[in-house]
C-alpha cells in the first residue's frame, strides 16, 4: 500500500505525451513505463502528491509528485530529464522530501540510465512504443 499524502495542484507541467489513455508529462517518463511494460513491473503514474512545504495559513506552498509508485517493492520513482536547472530542483525536492518523509522510498533516475537500459534490451527502436498501464 503506498504511503498517503496531500494532493495539491502541481506548478510544473511541460507539453504532454499521451500514450495508452496514460498522459506523460515528458517522453522521458513513457520511455521508463516501456522498461516496466517490458519487465511486467505493475505501475502507476503520478499517483500521489507529497506537500513539503506550508504557509503562515497552513496551506501547501511547494509539493512534490513523484513520476511512478512501484507496489511491488513499494517504491517512487521520479524520472528526470538532461535539463541540468530541472534537476537540481527536483534534487533540491527530493532532499526535501527524505527530510520529511524518511520511511517512504523514493530514487532518482536519469535520462541516461533509461536510455542505456532501452538500447541494452532493444526497446529504442522507433515506431509507435506499446505501453500498458498494469495498475
Amino acid at each position: 500500500m503506498r504511503p498517503a499524502a496531500v494532493t495539491t495542484n502541481s506548478d510544473e507541467r511541460v507539453d504532454a505525451v499521451q500514450v495508452q489513455g496514460v498522459r506523460f508529462a515528458h517522453e522521458s517518463e513513457q520511455r521508463f513505463a516501456r522498461i516496466l511494460d517490458f519487465y511486467g513491473v505493475e505501475w502507476e503514474y503520478e499517483p500521489v502528491e507529497f506537500v513539503l512545504a506550508w504557509g503562515s495559513d497552513k496551506r501547501p506552498t511547494s509539493a512534490f509528485r513523484p513520476d511512478f509508485w512501484l507496489p511491488s517493492p513499494g517504491l517512487f520513482v521520479e524520472v528526470t530529464t538532461l535539463n541540468q536547472p530541472l534537476v537540481t530542483k527536483k534534487n533540491g525536492k527530493m532532499r526535501r522530501m527524505a527530510a520529511l518523509y524518511p520511511d517512504v522510498r523514493v530514487t532518482l533516475l536519469y535520462q541516461r540510465d533509461t536510455l542505456a537500459l532501452l538500447s541494452k534490451y532493444g526497446l529504442a527502436g522507433g515506431g509507435t512504443p506499446q505501453v500498458a498501464r498494469t495498475a
